[in-house]
């Protein structure tokens, strides 16, 4: 029996060591070397500090600023820890909200958003991402129609004329990956840091 257990203990170290410690400190010296700053989760850095990450959506609510898309996460209710509470762009609990097209809450709050957008004097189609989550809850993207339909709040609040608002989220929309992977989209943290770069 010793004999059979000697050896399946050698190989349980082992493979421990190689795929639990060898292995991961192999592609992550990789990563830094190749990859630095998507290794390190590609974080936007302004003046020395770091005000998100690309890959992270966070919430602007400010009219002087796009809005990302809706989002779905929540958190623990802090009066009934069995329950939770809406808790939009919370990065420690990234879900979708997992209610179907017919659970009223869902359909509630979709024609909320889009009375809010209407009153806010948006005209014409809605964007489905202006007013639906994304299954992380965390997109930190919106479509480049999502943007321009906001361009007149912006640039109202801003007092600057929309032609140069326009521009801005033209020149910020992010091109499929590779050519054919994926859709146009614009980056909500890059387009609203470029806006605080604009002058009047």
């Amino acid at each position: 029996m010793i004999a059979h257990l000697r050896p399946a203990c050698v190989l349980l170290a082992l493979f421990t060591v190689l795929t639990g410690l060898v292995y991961p400190l192999a592609i992550t010296g990789i990563a830094q070397a190749v990859l630095p700053s998507q290794a390190n989760g590609s974080l936007i850095v302004r003046d020395g500090k770091v005000v998100g990450s690309e890959l992270i959506g966070q919430s602007f609510t400010s009219q002087r600023y796009f809005h990302p898309r809706p989002s779905a996460t929540s958190a623990a209710d802090p009066q009934d820890a069995t329950k939770t509470v809406d808790a939009p762009y919370n990065a420690a609990a990234s879900t979708g909200s997992n209610l179907g097209p017919l659970t009223g809450k869902l359909v509630d709050r979709v024609k909320a958003d889009i009375e809010t957008l209407r009153a806010a004097g948006v005209q014409g189609p809605i964007p489905p991402d202006a007013v639906t989550t994304s299954g992380s809850g965390l997109d930190p993207h919106i479509t480049p129609e999502n943007a321009l339909t906001q361009v007149g709040r912006v640039a109202a609040a801003r007092n600057l004329p929309a032609d140069r608002v326009r521009q801005l989220v033209e020149a910020q929309v992010e091109g499929r990956a590779l050519g054919l992977v994926g859709e146009r989209r614009v980056n909500v943290l890059r387009l609203n840091l470029a806006l605080d770069a604009l002058r009047s």
